[in-house]
């Protein structure tokens, strides 16, 4: 297995530099005057204007020499007359996002923090709620609980997030504001940003707040995440619950369940130790796809809650055309899945003995 974890991250920035590729490409059907808008504010009002920003940035060079550039960066001479890099992913430097006024590593920064304190209070109902509900349909085939996961099936992946989004808001933050929208209260970001004994230890307002004993912070947290926390944990369910039933039903037909029961076994000690875990590996495929969805950024679910993440970040992007920080995010976005990927690879040999990696 050593061998096999070796081999697949030297794969990793062969992967990059090929989703990096892909990604520039798409760049690249836009015109040298089309992108020489992402690199000035107000754009050029003559051709001089417009041949000057075309010249600075290199925009009509050959494809592979911008990707260099892009890559590396391009080392010029600063007002000392010191030669210094300008750009470079691999040096950090993802360029200048206009939307938020900021570098696109200062955003990732920034906001990665948030998305993964919404992640971590999303993954363990997510996944455990799902998962118990397909288990559950399969045991009981055909009768009113399997009837009903199945009906509920149907309804939650066919209900589109950012209507049932919609609806959380009117019913727990429009009519009662017992659960809130965005990151945190006011009150919490004058807290931390002032200096009152509230130290971040790792940027994850919930666990901070744990950490800093600061019960009234943690509170605050859990209402602000309550609800994407809720529609992404019930569009998940919907699937889990599919997934999961199958994959059980398979698994409750093979001999080695009958063998099983024939030895007299319990029923509970048959499906928890003998069916359950040998119907997982393609939950487990779904799960990485989940988790990857939810480090990559929620882009709905963020925007409809208002909540500061990398999903939020995009979207904002995206709507006013802002490609710098749209590749930023992809980049960033893509090296998580990859190595998301190779996690649930590994994970295979772990669930299923009769899997082997070499």
């Amino acid at each position: 297995m050593t061998n096999y974890i070796i081999r697949r991250l030297l794969l990793v920035p062969v992967l990059l530099v090929g989703v990096s590729l892909i990604i520039f490409g798409m760049l690249q059907l836009l015109g040298p005057v089309e992108r020489s808008a992402l690199y000035v504010v107000d754009f050029p009002k003559n051709e001089k204007q417009i041949d000057a920003v075309i010249k600075k940035y290199g925009l009509d060079d050959p494809f592979f020499v911008q990707y260099w550039h892009w890559l590396v960066g391009v080392t010029k001479p600063d007002t000392q007359g010191n030669m210094v890099r300008d750009g470079g992913i691999l040096f950090g430097d993802f360029g200048y996002s206009r939307t938020a006024s900021q570098d696109v590593i200062d955003i990732i920064k920034n906001r990665f923090p948030n998305t993964v304190d919404l992640a971590l209070w999303t993954i363990y109902p997510m996944l455990s709620v799902g998962i118990w509900m397909g288990v559950k349909a399969a045991v009981n085939q055909n009768k009113f609980f399997d009837q009903a996961a199945r009906i509920y099936s149907i309804i939650g992946t066919s209900f589109p997030t950012f209507v049932f989004g919609l609806l959380l808001l009117m019913l727990l933050y429009a009519n009662n504001q017992w659960f809130l929208p965005g990151k945190m209260s006011p009150w919490v970001d004058i807290l931390i940003r002032s200096d009152e004994g509230f130290r971040q230890y790792t940027h994850l307002l919930s666990i901070d707040a744990l950490l800093n004993l600061r019960f009234d912070v943690f509170w605050d947290a859990l209402r602000h995440m309550i609800m994407p926390i809720i529609t992404l944990s019930y569009i998940s369910w919907a699937t889990f619950v599919r997934v999961t039933r199958s994959s059980m039903l398979e698994t409750l037909r093979m001999d080695y369940v009958t063998t099983a029961r024939s030895k007299g076994l319990p029923e509970r000690v048959v499906i928890n130790e003998h069916a359950r875990p040998n119907a997982m590996l393609p939950v487990v495929t779904m799960m990485g796809s989940s988790i990857v969805g939810l480090l990559g950024g929620i882009v709905i679910t963020e925007t409809v809650f208002n909540y500061p993440g990398i999903g939020k970040a995009a979207a904002d992007a995206a709507s006013q055309l802002d490609v710098v920080t749209i590749l930023g995010l992809a980049i960033f976005t893509g090296l998580i899945l990859i190595l998301s990927n190779l996690v649930v690879d590994i994970l295979y040999a772990f669930i299923d003995p009769r899997v082997r990696l070499s």
